[in-house]
This record gives C-alpha cells, structure tokens and sequence, in this order.
C-alpha cells in the first residue's frame, strides 16, 4: 500500500530522475542511430536512384514556401531596422548589416527552422508508416537493408540540398532588403549591391552555409529514427512526425549556438 506519510517533494523527485533517465536513453538511441550513418554511406550498394528522388522530394518541393519566406524576412529586417540606424546616423550601414545577418545566423537558422517542420516530419510519418504496415520488414525479408535503403539515403539528400536551400533563401532575403530600400527611395541597384558585396567576405559565407550541412544531418536523422521506432499504429505514426520536428528544431537550435561558440574560438570574435 502506498505510504500516506510520503512527502509529495519525495515523489516530484523521483519522477524528475526518471524523466531525466529517460531522456539521456533517448539522446543515447538517437546518436547511436545517427552515428550509423557514417558507417553505411561509404558501403555499397549506394543507391543512387533513391538520394535523386529524396532531393526533389526533400528539397524542391520546399521552394515555394521558402522564396515567401526568404523575401519577406529580408522585407521585414530592413523595415525594423531603418529607424533604429536612422536614429543613430548609420543608415548607410543596412546593408551591410542586412547582409551580415541573414548570410551569418537568420537565413541558415530560418531555412533549417522551416525545412525541419516541412521534412522532418514527412519523413517520421512516411518511414512509420513503413513500419506500423511492415513494409520494413518486407524489405528485411527480401534481403534489403533497410537503414541504407531508408535512411542514409534521406540523411544523405538533406545534407546536400540544405545548403543550397540556405544559399537560396540568403539570396532572396538580401534581394528583400533591397525592395524595401528602393520602394522607400533609400538605395538604387547598384549602391546597395555594391555595399553587400563590399561587407561579406569569405569567412561570413563558409560558416553560414556550412554548418547548414550539419543541419540537414539533424534533421534527416532525427525524422528517419522517429520513423524507425513507431509503434502502435496510426496513433504512433502522428507522434513520430510531431516528435520529429519538435526533436530536430530543437537540436538545430542548440548545435547553433554551439557552432557559434567554436567559430568564435578558432577564428576570433571579429569574423
């Protein structure tokens, strides 16, 4: 029988170290999983038919919604950010800071952001189905293997497409920003290009955009193992592809700040 002398801080306790526990095995699973990847990406057979249609799946069919996103990003940071440098008598510097923003931290963080919800959780859902149907198993049977068959190939065409993705998006944000100069009679063409490509330099760009690859690792890994441990039916299918976004969001947050921490480390606070 349950003691009614039990303190209820006793029980809040013990459930916060469960919970805890639970969670550490969890991040466990998700890495160990993550890091077969690496071990099967350079073993044969290398399906490259599959990676194809996972980057048009994955990848193009994004387009649309990020080309909105892109453009008003940058419409919106250089309508909030006029005033201020106004204010300040340094309304020559927006482009430059409009550049250094998105190419830095807005675009590869938004374009990640979106990407996770639209592709994250199509891949949780579409890898478990497979598995609540068992065509997983089908494909064990048949003498496929179903982690390269299902998941590297998806990690894989995250990975490629992501980057460029961002590239796209940093383009259209700062294209934008421009917009909302040349509509407010603020900037022509060529001054406001001039000064966007005087202001970035090679060390803004290759953090930018690289460590969107690390982000499409994330959110390729992440959808393809809430996939791969669905259970219990339809029910289970819909909570890996919430779990997935949820899951890949946050970790592209905080491997961000990450990134930017060893960035400052080894090329210095002034890059």
């Amino acid at each position: 029988m349950k003691d009614p002398r039990q303190r209820p801080e006793i029980s809040f306790i013990r459930f916060t170290r469960e919970r805890f526990r639970a969670s550490m095995e969890e991040v466990y699973k998700i890495t160990m999983f993550g890091l077969r990847f690496f071990r099967y990406v350079f073993r044969p057979p290398y399906e490259f038919a599959e990676v194809r249609k996972h980057l048009d799946n994955l990848g193009s069919k994004s387009i649309p919604l990020l080309t909105i996103v892109g453009l008003i990003m940058g419409l919106i940071l250089a309508l909030q950010s006029r005033p201020t440098l106004d204010r300040f008598g340094a309304g020559g510097f927006l482009p430059a800071m409009i550049s250094l923003t998105i190419v830095r931290e807005l675009g590869p963080v938004i374009t990640a952001l979106i990407v996770a919800g639209r592709v994250s959780s199509g891949i949780g859902a579409e890898v478990g189905s497979m598995r609540v149907t068992e065509q997983i198993d089908a494909l064990e049977v048949s003498a496929v293997d179903p982690y390269n068959f299902l998941v590297v190939t998806r990690v894989l065409a995250c990975m490629i497409i992501l980057p460029l993705l961002t590239a796209y998006v940093d383009f259209l944000a700062i294209f934008g920003g421009f917009l909302a100069e040349y509509i407010n009679g603020n900037s022509s063409f060529m001054l406001y290009f001039t000064e966007v490509v005087q202001s970035l330099q090679f060390y803004d760009i290759l953090p930018g955009v690289g460590k969107t690859i690390a982000f499409g690792y994330i959110i390729g890994v992440i959808g393809a193992y809430q996939g791969f441990n669905t259970s219990r039916g339809t029910e289970g299918v819909g909570r890996a592809a919430t779990s997935a976004v949820v899951l890949a969001s946050l970790n592209i947050i905080f491997l961000d700040m990450v990134i930017i921490q060893l960035t400052f480390l080894f090329l210095g606070p002034g890059v």
